[in-house]
């Protein structure tokens, strides 16, 4: 492939991401349907829509994404119950310097997740919503545009743009301090989740560790809730 190919690759790849990632924060911002109605649009943007580019390009293989990798599969599974701890211990200790109670009427009033339906929603968001995400933000937007663009570039690119997609979804949650540093995180873990699925070729690493993180995630969110007592 020449350089001027890879170029107009890179900058479609580039297009269709920041584009699915607009798309997405209207529907989060301006449109504010229900959760599960929000989570089918997400399924067609992140899921639907790049497996029909992949088809109409067909130099872009989504196969190799899926291959098992038992060594990187092993290492991420380390990483798990480190993630887990560090989320949960970094709410536990910053409980009471940073507000979190608007979380919960956030949910609520936006999307419609209350504490009785928490349960359902924290299982999807744990299991399918990662995978929607892992699959978009490090298998098309990271592993595949790195074959095109360059692996620097395709660092930055992925984990600005899983960071900035995130603040449609949380705007009103946090305070200014507590929103600023969780962007920072979100940078810095796409980071992570990139090299992790760099070094296996494949998505299913970051999956994992994105799944545990949102196992503790889910933790915080049935103590806000009231489902599990708070420490």
């Amino acid at each position: 492939m020449n350089a001027t190919k890879k170029i107009e690759k890179t900058f479609a790849l580039c297009a269709v991401v920041v584009a699915f990632c607009a798309v997405m924060a209207i529907v989060e911002v301006a449109l504010k349907p229900g959760y599960f109605a929000k989570s089918a649009v997400k399924m067609i943007l992140f899921l639907a829509l790049p497996v029909l580019y992949a088809l109409f390009d067909k130099e872009l293989k989504l196969k190799p994404l899926f291959a098992i990798d038992k060594k990187g599969i092993r290492f991420a599974s380390v990483l798990c119950i480190a993630v887990y701890i560090l989320i949960l211990g970094g709410y536990l200790l910053l409980k009471d310097v940073f507000d979190f109670s608007a979380i919960t009427d956030a949910l609520a009033s936006n999307i419609g997740v209350s504490r009785d339906n928490f349960i359902f929603v924290s299982l999807y968001i744990s299991f399918v919503n990662s995978f929607l995400e892992e699959f978009f933000f490090r298998g098309f937007a990271f592993l595949t545009l790195k074959r095109v663009s360059g692996k620097r570039f395709a660092y930055l690119f992925s984990a600005g743009c899983f960071a900035v997609y995130h603040i449609a979804m949380m705007t009103g949650w946090f305070s200014v301090g507590a929103f600023l540093l969780i962007m920072a995180g979100l940078f810095a873990g796409g980071l992570i989740f990139n090299y992790l699925n760099e070094k296996s070729g494949t998505i299913y690493p970051s999956w994992l560790v994105h799944m545990f993180a949102n196992f503790a995630i889910n933790t915080v969110g049935f103590m806000l809730f009231g489902i599990l007592p708070t420490v």
